[in-house]
């Protein structure tokens, strides 16, 4: 006895516009429809789905659908009508796992960054619009993109970049060629288990201490350690200083700084042809080095480096980073 209408993308746009306000105005009881419901229609009073062959759709079609029910304070459900499991694909199954997973209110960032994943981002020097971020994950992905950007600005594109290199003064800055230094040290620097005893929140803990940009942020991080956890112990202000150096050291060029057995070393870019070489941040290192003869050493090779002896601690790191910055 259900009262049923119909409605597709090839009817004319008055006669698609009456059968959807009859089935809001519950002229009918059921409406069986294309893929045009995802486009934005309102259906307050609708509280079930049923999506045909699910299994056939991507993931944002299906974030969309399902979006359809559920706009009221109805109760609403979606089904989604497909083979089993094991008889699909890898990525049709995880599509299919993700939208049952992701239900929640607010849940479709974790939809989207799935899709990213089993899709993969675009091909950036072409027309595909897949690519093989599966295959690495995409913090290595952006990681490598980036890296090789700021290659093709050293070099095949050093010229139409050099005025952007510099600064108000005119004058050609450090943080300019690298995006991020890497630290390598033998020096404890982590969050305890018995401190942060949850592995999860540890990570996120870390990750969030990566995202820092400046000072204060730190220093509103490092309260909240103290609010939720207590008193910091002593690996974990080495690590609170971890991200400093990273800091000191990118605004000086630097690509890695390796902090092991009482010495530091500062690895700087090895294409000796960069613009990096004509840079205030070279000449601060050049500086540092003339009037500390006894304490450093710069070595020439296949990477320049400045190496600098009795450096124990991460603190002591960062304070002769910032006495290179200020006074070279």
């Amino acid at each position: 006895d259900a009262r049923i209408c119909v409605g597709h993308g090839r009817m004319n746009p008055e006669e698609l516009e009456k059968i959807v306000l009859g089935f809001m105005n519950y002229d009918y009881d059921v409406m069986i429809s294309t893929t045009i419901v995802e486009n934005g229609i309102d259906v307050p009073n609708a509280n079930t789905i049923i999506i045909n062959s699910a299994n056939m759709y991507g993931l944002s079609d299906l974030h969309q659908m399902r979006g359809r029910v559920g706009r009221s304070n109805r109760k609403a459900f979606c089904y989604l009508i497909a083979p089993p499991l094991a008889a699909l694909p890898d990525d049709t199954r995880r599509r299919l796992q993700a939208i049952e997973n992701f239900s929640d209110l607010g849940s479709g960032i974790h939809i989207a960054m799935q899709d990213l994943d089993i899709r993969g981002a675009g091909n950036m020097l072409g027309a595909e619009q897949s690519g093989f971020i599966a295959d690495l994950g995409y913090e290595t992905y952006q990681k490598i993109l980036n890296e090789a950007v700021a290659e093709l600005r050293e070099t095949e594109f050093a010229e139409l970049y050099a005025e952007d290199s510099k600064n108000e003064e005119g004058t050609i800055t450090g943080d300019t060629f690298v995006d991020e230094t890497n630290i390598e040290s033998d020096i404890p620097a982590f969050l305890p288990e018995e401190y942060v005893p949850n592995s999860g929140e540890r990570m996120a803990l870390y990750r969030e201490l990566d995202s820092l940009t400046d000072q204060r942020q730190l220093e509103g991080y490092r309260s909240r350690l103290l609010d939720r956890f207590g008193q910091i112990p002593q690996v974990g202000e080495e690590l609170l200083k971890v991200i400093q150096l990273k800091w000191k050291g990118k605004s000086l060029g630097i690509e890695n700084i390796s902090l092991k057995q009482g010495r530091m070393a500062l690895f700087m870019p090895s294409n000796f042809s960069s613009l990096y070489y004509q840079s205030e941040a070279f000449n601060k290192i050049i500086t540092y080095a003339t009037f500390h003869p006894r304490q450093t050493h710069l070595r020439d090779g296949e990477h320049r480096s400045l190496l600098i002896k009795d450096v124990k601690t991460i603190g002591e790191a960062v304070k002769i980073m910032e006495e290179i910055a200020n006074n070279g």
